[in-house]
């Protein structure tokens, strides 16, 4: 079996390292594709710099893109030569940094013309995680594909989306737009206001105002002249105390929350070791009667019609069809392999971007 380059972590805050890993050969319906754009993410983070979940060394990253090289016997939709873009994490294959990734065609789509792979490759975890979220978390119907006189069923009630301008946020605000979900109130930098109004928003609040609960509370009693509730809010952060505790002071008995994963104790910073909780009630007041979860996306596979259908036909389709946007890309330098996945880490630990995706090259052109 031939080998290839994949980046690694070898322990928690050390340097990332390029190690030589096998290359499966495509079995049933597998293929492998020759990856060549990945985007980095917060978990990338989360697990070279805290270890979360991770038994070293382990292969980062979950998006990608690149041109399929070989298929197995039981493929039916791909074949060699298509571009395609996808989310994988299952495995050590599935990886996205690096050279060559082997995984499911249907955790593939193919990239619609008119789309750049960078562009393609800011899509699939996230678009699939505010898909789940939604579905899941929260309940709402996203039939496939929407009927033509599809209502939407959210009862009346207010959603807040707590980070809209990360990229999931964005994809729940553009899902919800679709499917004619109204009421949505959304948390962001003033400079974000403007693109997330036209994804959807009613209304957008700067998440820095010390006030900033109270002003969105006041916003729904002002609406609705009632108590001012919100029934469904997504947390695009996920920070403790950034997000989740402010979001517990405004939810009040039947609200339902969705928070990412992990929920974050202590931010990485350089020379400082990140500390994470998998529990969403750790170190949080929540009032009685607050329905809440955290958002595991990697058990979206559990409902097949999703695990068929969701990165295979929905996102791509969606995308043809202007429905979605890709996030906004930065494009990450370094001369080679290693310096580019480092050079990422370090944007994504220093803060350096906000509304945009970290994107760089796997693949040597």
């Amino acid at each position: 079996m031939s080998t290839h380059a994949a980046i690694v972590t070898v322990g928690p805050g050390l340097p990332l390292e390029v190690h030589q890993v096998e290359t499966p050969k495509p079995v049933g319906n597998q293929v492998r594709l020759r990856n060549e754009w990945t985007a980095s993410t917060p978990l990338d983070l989360h697990q070279a710099d805290g270890g979360l979940l991770v038994t070293h060394p382990q292969v980062l990253g979950d998006g990608h893109v690149g041109q399929v090289v070989e298929v197995g016997p039981e493929t039916s939709r791909l074949k060699i030569g298509d571009t395609v873009f996808g989310f994988g994490w299952r495995n050590q294959a599935e990886k996205a940094h690096q050279e060559f990734v082997v995984t499911n065609e249907n955790l593939l789509a193919k990239l619609p013309s008119g789309f750049t792979p960078q562009e393609a490759v800011t899509l699939p975890n996230n678009f699939v995680t505010a898909w789940h979220t939604l579905t899941k978390e929260i309940g709402f119907e996203l039939p496939w594909p929407k009927p033509p006189n599809f209502e939407a069923k959210a009862n009346g009630g207010w959603v807040l989306i707590w980070g809209g301008s990360s990229s999931v946020g964005q994809f729940l605000l553009q899902i919800l737009k679709y499917y004619g979900y109204q009421n949505v109130v959304t948390t962001a930098s003033k400079v974000h206001h403007e693109r997330l109004g036209r994804y959807g928003a009613t209304q957008c609040f700067d998440y820095r105002n010390d006030n900033v609960g109270d002003e969105i509370v006041r916003f729904i009693h002002s609406q609705t002249n009632n108590s001012g509730q919100i029934s469904f809010i997504v947390d695009c952060i996920g920070s403790q105390k950034a997000s989740v505790t402010p979001i517990s002071r405004i939810a009040k008995a039947g609200s339902k929350v969705a928070i990412m994963l992990p929920v974050i104790i202590k931010d990485a910073a350089a020379g400082v070791r990140p500390e994470y909780t998998m529990e969403v009630d750790e170190g949080v007041p929540w009032a009685d009667g607050v329905q809440r979860s955290g958002v595991r996306t990697h058990f979206y596979l559990e409902n097949q019609f999703l695990a068929d259908k969701l990165q295979s036909e929905i996102m791509p389709t969606l995308l043809e069809q202007g429905v979605i946007e890709p996030n906004d890309q930065v494009i990450v330098e370094g001369k080679t392999l290693l310096e580019r996945a480092e050079n990422a880490l370090s944007k994504l630990r220093n803060k350096e971007v906000s509304g945009a995706r970290l994107v760089w090259r796997v693949a040597e052109a």
